[in-house]
């Protein structure tokens, strides 16, 4: 996905073929810090890293894309979701 926009982790579980996995997907970018794990979030909108454990990193990566956060400390996911391309 491009940068500037996020996807959440049932997305990305779908687009991979099992859209219940979505905590596989969480296993998986734990392991793999090259890939774009800071733009995979909740359902919701929302960072699901705590404080202490990576979510001020998280944040400042996706604000440095351009991401704003709401009051709610939420993402726009219609302004910001990225949409998976037809055929995957």
């Amino acid at each position: 996905m491009p940068a500037g926009r996020v996807a959440t982790y049932g997305q990305i579980a779908a687009a991979a073929g099992n859209p219940r996995a979505a905590r596989a997907v969480v296993w998986v970018l734990r392991r793999r810090d090259d890939l774009p794990w800071h733009r995979i979030v909740n359902v919701g909108g929302g960072v699901s890293l705590r404080a202490g454990d990576g979510r001020e990193r998280q944040c400042a990566l996706l604000e440095a894309e351009g991401i704003e956060f709401g009051a709610d400390e939420r993402i726009d996911l219609s302004r910001y979701g990225w949409v998976a391309p037809l055929g995957r």
